[in-house]
This record gives structure tokens, C-alpha cells and sequence, in this order.
């Protein structure tokens, strides 16, 4: 599975957008539930974020372009795997797991997301 650590999510970012400079935007897929949402988010900046509770994926995830790269975001990144190769089993290629999720971007990316 490919996976990437939020301290390396910029360089993932730029190779996604290096691929496709003038298509949209590289999306963030969270994968959390809406309480979590609203405890703490990422800020999208280069990227495009949906917000995707992983019980509602099987039924939503037509509504993701196959052909945007994918970085897949949870709490401590278990859920994030598995929709993660719930996508690829769907024929989705450009799609990653953020290793560590949420917690692991507040320690190495972005120290004012909130940790819980």
C-alpha cells in the first residue's frame, strides 16, 4: 500500500501537482467521523479537501475523480488504509494513506491541529 508520513505530505503534494499543473486541485480525503471533523481539520492549502466518513465511502466514492491523486486521512491512519485499498480495489491508482493520520500531522506538520 502506498503511504506517505504528513512530513513528507508537501513533496507527495508537489509531485501530484507536477503531474497535472493545470488540472484540479490534489484532494484530501477525510475519512473521519463528523464529531472528529469538528475537534480538528487540516487547512486545505494546494489541495482540495472532502470530508467522507469511511461508513459512507462504499456508497460516495463515485463521487471522487479517478483521476485526481488521492491522500487519505483518519484518525491514527488504520481507517485511512483500508479505504484506501477499498479505492484501489475500485480502480482508483493515484491514492495514498497519510501514515499516522491526524495525530501524527498535528506532531510533524502543523502543531495547531488539536490532538485528542
Amino acid at each position: 500500500m502506498n503511504a506517505i508520513q504528513p512530513s513528507h505530505f508537501a513533496q507527495w503534494l508537489e509531485h501530484a501537482r507536477a503531474r497535472a499543473p493545470e488540472g484540479p486541485l490534489p484532494v484530501v480525503l477525510d475519512v473521519r467521523e463528523p464529531w472528529e471533523f469538528q475537534t480538528a481539520s487540516v487547512t486545505p492549502n494546494d489541495f482540495e479537501l472532502t470530508k467522507m466518513p469511511m461508513r459512507s465511502v462504499p456508497a460516495r466514492y463515485m463521487e471522487l475523480d479517478r483521476s485526481r491523486p488521492i491522500a487519505c486521512l483518519c484518525h491514527h491512519g488504520a481507517r485511512s488504509a483500508q479505504v484506501v485499498r477499498f479505492l484501489m480495489e475500485q480502480g482508483f491508482t493515484e491514492v495514498v494513506n497519510i501514515h499516522g493520520g491526524i495525530h501524527a500531522w498535528s506532531q510533524e506538520k502543523d502543531p495547531s491541529v488539536p490532538q485528542y
